[in-house]
């Protein structure tokens, strides 16, 4: 037997979801991105839902945003990936990623040991995203 109606609940609910929206801390929230996945972020941020949850038993809301990251991919004349950064990092590696590039054109004759620290450097840094997407993920479940 119902007893209000259920149109009410849902409005209200979305109603309490709008009003803390508005409210979210953008700046704390960067700077825990920054700090957890060195992710800056850039223009605009899109929101696309928001909701009551259970977190650890617990009522919990959950906001889910689309951002956007700059990505920088650096690679050599022989096509080898030198690195890969996003936003937070195209900073601090813009001269280093610079200097690898000297160094690989400037050691041809120790092109075989260079090729291989990088193939490794290149799989620690793939490893590294894809840890980043999954947290990522995990956050927004």
């Amino acid at each position: 037997m119902k007893i209000t109606n259920s149109n009410t609940i849902r409005s209200s609910e979305q109603e309490l979801i709008d009003a803390i929206n508005a409210e979210l801390d953008w700046e704390a929230i960067e700077q825990m991105l920054f700090e957890k996945h060195k992710f800056a972020l850039q223009d605009e941020v899109d929101y696309k839902n928001g909701d009551l949850v259970v977190y650890n038993d617990k009522i919990a809301y959950q906001f889910d945003f689309d951002i956007k990251v700059s990505l920088s991919v650096t690679f050599g004349r022989d096509g080898e990936c030198l690195e890969i950064s996003t936003s937070g990092d195209i900073e601090s590696e813009v001269e280093d990623s610079a200097d690898a590039f000297d160094e690989f054109d400037a050691k041809d004759s120790d092109s075989k040991v260079h090729n291989d620290q990088e193939k490794g450097d290149l799989s620690y840094m793939a490893s590294n995203i894809a840890d980043m997407i999954s947290d990522i993920n995990r956050e927004g479940e």
